[in-house]
């Protein structure tokens, strides 16, 4: 019958020591424990450095006074050189202060000499725990890499949405908008000639269609990508809050610390997109009387903040509101180096933006700059 059992591996083991007795000592409490283990023996700085730099050992264990340094000179000379080594203390008179301050300072374990019974426990021990520790260490770092594209994929589709705006919107305006400004003159001139009244009813009635239409298109566009952003941040945000009032009837109350604000072209979308969506959470959800938007760039800083009197978030609904339209806000605002902030109480809900403008290299935004200008009067 054939063994299909496997030997444990073999742990290389380099000893740091001075003492040929000692070192005698720990091979032969080992050899009792049956630790499969392969000992190679240094007594000098020099040596453990070359030693570590082999790369071919898998723990360190070290007395703690050497001739000229100690065990935590040579744990610190193992950081220097990068090592990832489990690294162990085995002395026969190192202090509770000592031993503490080495713990503290990284090192895996330590022992006393006289409880050399323990010591492969103590080893086997130290090798799980620095295998548990890489274990994360690479688990820690497949998550920040899986962040990293996640926040890149967000990126390039919110870049991607803003292209498909800016280009539906033009679509809008040069297609939709011509067409039915056209239409709009011929029916203008029918209207002009026709003598029996039900041709003018009927002329009018499609002359107040078609407004109907152009101002749907109009309204549409300017949702899209408003070429009022072309104005500045500040006469963006002013539009916004006379359309809010506009549709909803609430009061919005707007101040801005000038009445031109020039920040990058990444930064001025983030913050017209953090005041759409703001307003846009208060008309259905907050039951407010009165919103209050404050526009700033004091201090190098800029500042967007939209608040509401009304019946605020709770928790629950605190968390949801931030899974999906605020979560792309704060991942749009961390590409241009700022924070989104959400805070709700009974007594209303703030949303606050805050954007360094000191930075050096805020990205350019995606809206394409003034390529995407269009004359609002075209449409009337």
């Amino acid at each position: 019958m054939t063994d299909t059992s496997v030997s444990p591996p073999l742990i290389r083991i380099l000893h740091l020591e001075d003492s040929r007795v000692d070192h005698a000592l720990v091979k032969f409490a080992l050899q009792r424990s049956q630790l499969p283990c392969e000992l190679t023996l240094v007594d000098t700085m020099d040596d453990f450095r070359a030693a570590l730099t082999s790369g071919q050992f898998d723990i360190v264990l070290a007395d703690y006074h050497l001739p000229g340094f100690t065990g935590l000179d040579a744990w610190d000379e193992a950081q220097v050189l990068g090592s990832e080594l489990p690294f162990v203390i085995l002395s026969g008179a190192i202090g509770e202060a000592s031993a503490v301050d080495a713990m503290h300072r990284g090192v895996s374990d330590y022992l006393l000499k006289d409880s050399m019974h323990r010591l492969s426990h103590v080893i086997e021990r130290a090798l799980e725990m620095s295998q548990t520790k890489r274990a994360k260490a690479r688990a820690d770092a497949e998550l920040a890499e899986s962040r990293q594209r996640l926040a890149e994929l967000a990126e390039h589709l919110q870049a991607t949405i803003e292209q498909e705006r800016a280009d539906i919107a033009r679509e809008i305006h040069d297609d939709i908008g011509g067409s039915l400004a056209a239409v709009k003159l011929d029916l203008a001139w029918v209207g002009r000639r026709a003598r029996d009244e039900e041709t003018l009813s009927h002329v009018n009635t499609a002359m107040e269609m078609l407004q109907h239409a152009l101002g749907a298109s109009q309204r549409i566009m300017m949702n899209l990508r408003p070429p009022i952003l072309d104005q500045g941040l500040v006469a963006a945000v002013l539009w916004l809050a006379t359309s809010f009032e506009r549709r909803t009837g609430l009061a919005v109350s707007v101040r801005r610390s000038s009445e031109f604000i020039e920040v990058p072209h990444a930064v001025q979308l983030v913050a017209y997109r953090t005041a759409q969506e703001g307003l846009t959470n208060i008309g259905k959800h907050a039951e407010a009387s009165a919103v209050d938007i404050d526009l700033s760039d004091r201090e190098g800083v800029l500042t967007l903040e939209v608040t509401d009197n009304g019946r605020g978030l709770g928790p629950d609904e605190l968390r949801k509101a931030k899974s999906f339209g605020l979560l792309g806000l704060k991942e749009r605002a961390a590409k241009v180096g700022g924070w989104l902030d959400v805070s709700s109480s009974p007594a209303g809900t703030a949303l606050i933006l805050s954007v360094p403008l000191t930075q050096a290299g805020v990205p350019d935004g995606n809206d394409n700059g003034n390529q995407e200008a269009h004359d609002q009067s075209d449409f009337v």
